[in-house]
C-alpha cells in the first residue's frame, strides 16, 4: 500500500483586522502564550507538511520576521493589494510552484486566526478527504449561533449529511437556510490539480468584489466533482476572534483546554478558573497549583512540587516537592524541597538549591543560592555566590552596583551574615565566617572569622531637652528620668537598711 504523502499547507494571514482597533495585526494578539498565528503553524507544523506557505499583507513588516522566528521552512509570499482569500490561496500555490514544483498531497488552506484548531482535526480531515476522493473539503461545525457566518449546505438525502452542494453568506440566507447551524469554517482541504484550475477561473463578480476561496467549491460542484464536508468534533475549533471580547473568549477557552489536559494527566489544578498555563508550560504529575497561580513561557512543575496561590512564574523550573507561594519569578530555577514566598521576587538567572529558602519580601537576582541555604526575608541578594548551609540575615543587601558595572559577592558554606549587613561588592566571606549584625563589609572575611564593621555608639545625655524644649518628646523623656531618679532614690533606701540590719546581724 502505498504511503500518503504529506501535505502542503497555505495559512492566509494576510487581513488587517480593524475590528481589534489595534496597530498590531490581527494574527499577532496573543493567547496563552503564543500568537493566533503561531497556534495554526504549530497545529500545520504536527502534520510534518511537505511544503507550508503564509500569506502576509497588512502589517507584513511585523508579521514576516514572526513567521521566520517561528516557521523558518515556512515560504512568505506577499498578498498586495489584498484582493480576497481566493487571491492569497493562488498567488501561494504559484509562489510554492516557482520555489518547488507542483504542491505534493492534499492542498490544506488554513486561516492564520484560527488559533483553536487542533492538529489532530486537521488529520482527520484530510483522512476522510483523501479516503473518499474528495476534490474539496471543507472543515464545518455545527454551533448554538450560527449568525454572521456562513451556511453549508447539502442534497436532501434522508439524513443529516448529504453531499455538500454550496456555502451561502448569512446576508445572501433565506428564511430557510438561515435555520442551518452547520457553517464553513473558512479551512478547506483541496485535490492540488482542482484547486489550481478553479483558481484560474475565479472572478470578482460578487458582493465583496474579491476573488474567494469558497467559490471553488461552487465550481467543483458545477463540474459535478465529489465535494464533502468533516464536522469538527468540538465546535469551538472553527472559532476565530475579530475583536477583543472574541479573543477573551478564544483565550478562555484555550485554557480551560490547557488545564483540563494537565488534569487528566494527574496535576491538581484547585481552580481552574483562575489558573493560566501558557501551552509552552509542562507539569508532572502530582503536581498541585493554586488558585491565581499563572504559567508563563517554558515553565516547568515538577511531582510534588505547590505553587501558589498568587503566583506569576515566567520561564521557571519549580524541583520535585518544592513549595511556591505568593511570588513573581522570571527565568529562575527553584530546586527540589525549596521553599519560596510569600511576596517573593526571583529574577533571571536565580538557582535555589536543594532545601534552601527564600522567603518574605526577598529579591534575588542572577545568584546561586546553594542546598539549605536559608534567606528567610527582606533581603536583596543580587549576583551573588552563596554556599550550603548559610543563614542570611533579615535585612541583608548585596550592594553589587555602583552605578556604571555589576560585582559579584561570594559567600562560602555554612556562613552567617547578620541582620541589616551590607555586603559591598565586590565581596568575599569564607566557610564558616561570621558577619556581625548591622555591619558594612567593605574588606574580605576570612573562613571561620567574625567580621564587625559599624561604628561606636554614642549616647548624648540631654540632647531632646535642648533641642525641642517643651516637646511630647521632651516631656515624656523628662517623666522617665524622673521615674528613673525615684526608683534610684527608693532602691538606695531600702538597700541601706537591709545592710544595717544585715551588719547588726
Amino acid at each position: 500500500m502505498t504511503e500518503p504523502q504529506a501535505p502542503t499547507v497555505i495559512i492566509l494571514a494576510a487581513g488587517e483586522g480593524k475590528r481589534m482597533k489595534s496597530a498590531k495585526p490581527k494574527v499577532l494578539h496573543e493567547l496563552c502564550g503564543r500568537t493566533m498565528l503561531g497556534h495554526v503553524v504549530a497545529a500545520a507544523q504536527e502534520l510534518a507538511p511537505h511544503r507550508l506557505a503564509v500569506v502576509v499583507g497588512k502589517g507584513r513588516e511585523l508579521v514576516a520576521p514572526h513567521v521566520e522566528r517561528i516557521a523558518p521552512e515556512a515560504a512568505v509570499v506577499v498578498q498586495d493589494p489584498q484582493n480576497g482569500t481566493g487571491q492569497a490561496a493562488r498567488l501561494a500555490l504559484e509562489a510554492l510552484t516557482d520555489s518547488g514544483g507542483e504542491p505534493a498531497g492534499t492542498v490544506l488552506v488554513l486561516l492564520g486566526d484560527g488559533a483553536m484548531v487542533t492538529g489532530d482535526t486537521l488529520r482527520r480531515l484530510i483522512a476522510e478527504h483523501e479516503g473518499a476522493g474528495n476534490a474539496v473539503t471543507d472543515l464545518t461545525a455545527v454551533v448554538p449561533d450560527p449568525t454572521g457566518l456562513g451556511r453549508v449546505l447539502r442534497e436532501p438525502d434522508g439524513t443529516a449529511h448529504g453531499r455538500v452542494i454550496g456555502i451561502v453568506e448569512q446576508k445572501d440566507c433565506t428564511p430557510a437556510q438561515a435555520t442551518i447551524h452547520e457553517v464553513n469554517s473558512g479551512i478547506f482541504a483541496f485535490d492540488p490539480k482542482v484547486l489550481r484550475d478553479a483558481l484560474g477561473r475565479l472572478t470578482t463578480d460578487n458582493a465583496q468584489g474579491e476573488e474567494l476561496l469558497t467559490d471553488v467549491m461552487a465550481i467543483a460542484v458545477g463540474d459535478g466533482l465529489p465535494v464533502g464536508a468533516v464536522v469538527a468534533a468540538d465546535h469551538h475549533e472553527v472559532l476565530a476572534a475579530n475583536d477583543r471580547a472574541q479573543l477573551a473568549d478564544l483565550r478562555r477557552l484555550m485554557n480551560q483546554r490547557i488545564t483540563r489536559k494537565w488534569m487528566v494527566e494527574g496535576v491538581t489544578i484547585i481552580d481552574p478558573a483562575t489558573t493560566w498555563i501558557d501551552v509552552q508550560a509542562t507539569l508532572e504529575p502530582d503536581a498541585t497549583l493554586r488558585p491565581n497561580t499563572q504559567l508563563e513561557g517554558a515553565t516547568h512543575i515538577a511531582s510534588g512540587a505547590d505553587v501558589g496561590p498568587n503566583c506569576t512564574l515566567k520561564d521557571t523550573s519549580v524541583g520535585a516537592d518544592a513549595r511556591v507561594t505568593n511570588a513573581t519569578t522570571d527565568g529562575a530555577e527553584i530546586g527540589p524541597e525549596a521553599n519560596v514566598g510569600p511576596y517573593t521576587y526571583l529574577r533571571p538567572g536565580t538557582r535555589l538549591g536543594r532545601k534552601s529558602k527564600a522567603g518574605g519580601f526577598v529579591e534575588m537576582k542572577k545568584s546561586t543560592i546553594g542546598d539549605g541555604t536559608k534567606v528567610p526575608h527582606l533581603a536583596y541578594i543580587g549576583d551573588a555566590t552563596i554556599g550550603e548551609g548559610c543563614n542570611i540575615g533579615a535585612g541583608v543587601i548585596t550592594a553589587n552596583y555602583d552605578g556604571y558595572d555589576k560585582f559579584p559577592t561570594r559567600i562560602g558554606d555554612h556562613a552567617f551574615v547578620g541582620t541589616n549587613s551590607t555586603l559591598i561588592a565586590p565581596a568575599e566571606i569564607g566557610d564558616g565566617a561570621y558577619v556581625a549584625a548591622g555591619s558594612v563589609l567593605t574588606l574580605p572575611v576570612g573562613p571561620g572569622e567574625l567580621a564587625v564593621a559599624r561604628g561606636k555608639q554614642r549616647n548624648i545625655a540631654g540632647y531632646v531637652a535642648r533641642k525641642r524644649p517643651g516637646s511630647k518628646a521632651a516631656q515624656a523623656a523628662a517623666r522617665a528620668v524622673e521615674a528613673g531618679a525615684e526608683d534610684d532614690r527608693e532602691t538606695n533606701t531600702t538597700g541601706g537598711e537591709s545592710g544595717e540590719r544585715g551588719n547588726a546581724v
